[in-house]
């Protein structure tokens, strides 16, 4: 007996490795290739590609499709209706297949719903990617991102709540919702028990 759940509509491929705990909703096919951690959750109409690594507790909501390339760490979120490309510049009379290019998505992170993240970057842990966003470059740990192209806006605690820092190069922040203490300093930001 399976230790995960699929929905009998959905198609999961000989030689995906799927998770203890992994719930794969309506309409959902996982490929040959593909990785999933332990305690993953897929919404409807999800689609992951060969070579996709998922960590666990991902949570993928309705209609993302993951191709080839991207990597997920633990306990990220990806949002309804998100984009992941795979290629910089797609041509249906060219095969580009040996051109695809590596996307990661850190530990805890989130993107938001019909958020585009162009092929070849790296969001940071605990990142926030807003609605809508289009990211196309690297977003730094903790950072709220948005707007087209996205662009750092803030910074948010691991919980999900953004954070306000005194002025200056170099300034402490306090989550208002957990406490949680961070430390900016020259664009990063990092908790404030972690060493440097």
């Amino acid at each position: 007996m399976a230790e995960y759940f699929v929905h009998e509509s959905s198609y999961v491929d000989d030689g995906a490795q799927v998770g203890a705990g992994c719930k794969i909703w309506h309409f959902c096919h996982i490929s040959a290739g593909a990785e999933l951690g332990e305690g993953c959750n897929l919404g409807q109409n999800v689609f992951v590609a060969s070579g996709v690594r998922l960590g666990r507790g991902v949570k993928v909501q309705n209609n993302v499709s993951i191709y080839t390339g991207v990597e997920v760490e633990d306990d990220a979120f990806l949002g309804p209706s998100m984009v992941f490309t795979n290629v910089v510049n797609p041509r249906s009379h060219v095969n580009r297949k040996d051109e695809y290019r590596r996307t990661h998505v850190g530990r805890g992170a989130t993107i938001g719903a019909n958020a585009t993240i162009v092929c070849g970057v790296s969001l940071g842990r605990y990142a926030f990617v807003g609605a809508g966003a289009v990211v196309t470059r690297d977003v730094p740990d903790y950072a709220l991102v948005y707007g087209s192209p996205a662009r750092v806006r803030g910074w948010m605690c691991a919980c999900g709540v953004q954070m306000e820092f005194a002025d200056g190069s170099s300034a402490r922040g306090v989550c208002p919702a957990c406490g949680a203490e961070y430390v900016r300093s020259q664009g990063a930001v990092r908790p404030a028990e972690e060493p440097v």
